[in-house]
């Protein structure tokens, strides 16, 4: 099942010209800068910005195709809204304005039991709006957008307004959707930590226009793109917790075929985590070292090189099984290994340097 969507659309001062298909369910995030035209997208698919020139279909189901004079209603959609402000009814309880989404929706797939565990909220129930945190009123708007039985949960920038506090503790109930529900996410964020944690497929919008889009462990990985020459630019790897080593204080890890070892996890055997690492963190050798501190000596091969000449670096991508590394160094350090593509490079990883996103 796919997320397709395709629309040209003209504003003043910019032309948007959307392509892209993201497989479901899964969540897809839109990454770009304020402008781009990520919010015109979630538009265009709810059905509130109308194009001469659109086809947009969910798992199937066709919500626009000018050519064949389609267009569903937005109230029709069934797609589940979610904003930057969580915009709930301030004279309802926290319960009511769950049931609000429930007693709009249709055919009941996603309970209301499974939606107040799922996101932790029972003991928000009989509370109003105004008493909430930034972080509980968004878990609210989303399980009242999910209580809606939507084909597809979009969800506009929902935590451009929290603190790096209050958006920590909101990520893993985001995380959670994916496991949990069997349902489409379309995420817009400019927040680069909330692509790594989230993103199953990123689309890069640029000045209107898709200019990639794909796995993320191939778009963060790529150093021809921008997101490669920012400082805190990183891989993001799905791995397996495969054992524990108290005795070390170390968490032995399965990502890329390759086996990483971090500091000592509390998750259990067969859990699954994404590693992310940063890009700057990764030093290159050619050759085993000896008597070093770094646990972690990932082979590969060097899948492209690209010269970042504004920051002096250069940028390596180095392939693994069905994942990929990038690593910053200097374009000098290139020279001296004689990195070009197709050669065999050692990748030395510090544990300590790895975030592992649970």
């Amino acid at each position: 099942m796919t997320l397709a969507v395709r629309f040209r659309h003209a504003f003043p001062g910019l032309r948007m010209e959307i392509d892209f298909v993201a497989p479901s369910p899964g969540i897809t995030v839109l990454f770009g800068r304020s402008g781009a035209g990520k919010s015109s997208v979630i538009a265009a698919i709810a059905g509130l910005l109308r194009s001469t020139d659109e086809k947009i279909s969910a798992d199937g189901i066709v919500l626009a195709d000018s050519a064949a004079g389609i267009f569903v209603a937005p109230e029709r959609r069934r797609i589940g809204l979610v904003f930057q402000d969580a915009r709930l009814f301030p004279h309802m309880s926290v319960e009511n304005n769950l049931r609000y989404g429930l007693r709009r929706a249709g055919k009941k797939r996603i309970g209301f039991d499974d939606v107040v565990s799922l996101l932790d909220i029972a003991a928000l129930l009989t509370r109003r709006p105004h008493t909430l945190s930034g972080g509980e009123k968004q878990r609210v708007a989303i399980g009242r957008a999910l209580l809606s039985q939507p084909v597809l949960l979009a969800m506009d920038e929902p935590l451009a307004s929290l603190d790096a506090q209050h958006k920590a503790e909101i990520l893993p109930y985001l995380a959670r959707l994916k496991g949990a529900l069997a349902l489409p996410v379309l995420y817009v964020t400019h927040a680069l930590d909330e692509v790594s944690y989230l993103a199953d497929t990123l689309v890069l919008i640029r000045a209107g226009k898709v200019f990639a889009s794909g796995p993320i462990s191939e778009i963060l990985a790529r150093g021809d793109l921008p997101l490669a020459a920012r400082e805190d630019a990183a891989a993001v790897l799905s791995a397996i917790v495969t054992a524990h080593d108290p005795a070390r204080q170390l968490t032995t890890l399965a990502a890329g075929g390759r086996i990483f070892q971090a500091p000592l996890l509390v998750a259990p055997v067969g859990y699954a985590v994404r590693l992310r690492i940063p890009a700057r963190e990764v030093i290159l050798a050619t050759e085993i070292p000896h008597g070093i501190s770094v646990h972690n000596v990932i082979a590969g091969t060097v899948r492209a090189v690209t010269i970042d000449a504004a920051h002096h670096a250069a940028l390596v991508e180095i392939e693994l099984d069905n994942a990929a590394l990038l690593a910053r160094v200097t374009p000098d350090a290139v020279t001296r290994l004689a990195l070009s593509a197709g050669a065999p490079v050692l990748a030395l990883v510090k544990s300590m340097a790895m975030e592992v996103l649970t």
